[in-house]
């Protein structure tokens, strides 16, 4: 199936690229929350008019991510969540209490969908995230889990 992606899908394209995925993909996952839109050739407008923006935005974007990411790795992110005696989280630490932490310690504002985590945080201790900020700036946040009082 042909789609127009109207978000950035990690692995896939950037908002306003045609790509060809599955029929189940699509149907089943992109289309459902809003990530994608079915191709036509109307659709080819709405194309050209995202590609247009984003390459507007670009040059800002980039400067800002530049900036942003220095705010990011020269902060550290402190994050309490409630864990046992040995230090192990109850569950794990989501990508969107990180991003709540990164705004809460004024490092900046930053999209949960942004944050990747390469393995899941169930332990009390510093970790590493990345975030990505722009497709050609990616920023590492040093996160430091404490235990909730």
């Amino acid at each position: 199936m042909k789609i127009i992606l109207t978000h950035e899908v990690a692995g896939l394209g950037a908002p306003g690229d045609v790509v060809e995925v599955k029929d189940g993909y699509a149907r089943n996952y992109l289309l459902p929350r809003k990530l994608a839109t079915p191709w036509t050739k109307g659709g080819q407008k709405q194309v050209d008019a995202i590609t247009k923006a984003r390459a507007t935005r670009a040059v800002q974007s980039l400067e800002h991510a530049k900036s942003l990411k220095g705010n990011l790795e020269a902060s550290v992110v402190t994050l309490a969540a409630r864990a046992g005696e040995s230090g192990r989280l109850f569950g794990a630490v989501t990508t969107a209490e990180i991003a709540d932490a990164v705004k809460a310690s004024g490092a900046g504002e930053i999209d949960r969908r942004t944050v990747q985590v390469a393995q899941p945080i169930r332990n009390v201790g510093s970790h590493e995230v990345s975030v990505k900020l722009h497709p050609e700036v990616q920023a590492t946040v040093k996160l430091a889990v404490v235990a909730a009082k």
